[in-house]
């Protein structure tokens, strides 16, 4: 935790000051960088549960991060200061997510996803950042002075990612192991214990953001880590591994693919997730947390 605290502090400092300094959009560094970033402990723990066979850890990972991304952490951050977000984003980056969700769903309808299933999410990534770097050439902050130098804004994302990484992996291991042993299923462990730990780096990043006030990064990070999630994770996990779905349940699905259509919908009331709305968010994820552990 303290590994995860200090890289989210780090990410997030560089990340905004790099962003200044290179004159692009603090949403644009969120979706990309940041996003990227804080979803390697995804990317590892996806492609290590695929490769070991226990494809149901995989996809509820990635199934259950996003709704903690959207439920819980937005929530948390919204709580924490009312996160402002910009009309292209409630326009074009949110309802990307939200049709990322659904394209999972209507692939995984035969509880199976193929090669070609992984190739046409990959694409849909592709499409996603061809789409993401356009806007970044497109749009432009104004001049802001950065007196840091480069090398330390570079320096903080290295060491920030590194800590977050690092940080989840130590605590997905260590969780893993005890709920397997207590005899839990792979599904439900994927979705809640596994999709807790590698959705670390997101809380702590989008947390410590939005008390910063930079809650474009928050966002961006956010919405960023679940397309990235869906499209990039388990597009080359399929891609390696088809994957065999039995433990993630239409209900899973459907609650990730609402958490996204919530924020959507909280967006709309003057561009801005009130720290109500965020209340509403975290216990609608803790409703949900409760009827996963009622179900074990």
């Amino acid at each position: 935790m303290a590994l995860v605290l200090f890289g989210a502090d780090k990410l997030t400092e560089g990340a905004s000051s790099l962003a200044r300094r290179m004159n692009v959009p603090e949403i644009i560094i969120g979706l990309t960088i940041v996003a990227a970033g804080t979803s390697a402990p995804e990317l590892f723990v996806s492609l290590v549960s695929a490769l070991k066979e226990t494809p149901d850890m995989a996809v509820g990972n990635v199934v259950g991060s996003n709704t903690m991304n959207a439920m819980l952490i937005v929530g948390c951050a919204a709580m924490v200061a009312p996160m402002m977000i910009s009309p292209s984003t409630v326009k074009k980056d949110i309802p990307f997510s939200v049709g990322a969700s659904v394209l999972l769903i209507l692939l995984a309808l035969d509880s199976f996803l193929s090669r070609m299933d992984g190739i046409i999410l990959l694409i849909g990534f592709a499409v996603f950042m061809t789409y993401t770097l356009m806007l970044a050439k497109k749009g432009s902050n104004e001049a802001v002075k950065e007196s840091s130098p480069v090398w330390k804004n570079l320096l903080y994302l290295v060491f920030g990612l590194a800590g977050l990484v690092a940080g989840s992996n130590l605590f997905v291991d260590s969780a893993s192991d005890v709920a397997l042993s207590l005899g839990i299923s792979e599904g439900v462990v994927g979705l809640t214990v596994v999709a807790g730990g590698t959705s670390l780096p997101e809380l702590a990043t989008s947390v410590v953001a939005a008390r910063k006030g930079q809650s474009a990064i928050a966002i961006g990070n956010v919405i960023g880590s679940n397309v990235f999630n869906i499209l990039m994770i388990l597009g080359l996990t399929a891609t390696i591994s088809p994957l065999q779905i039995q433990g993630i349940t239409t209900i899973d699905m459907a609650v990730m693919l609402l958490s996204v259509v919530l924020i959507w919908l909280f967006s709309y009331t003057r561009y801005t997730v009130e720290r109500w709305e965020g209340a509403v968010l975290v216990g609608g994820y803790l409703v949900y947390l409760g009827w996963l552990i009622s179900s074990l």
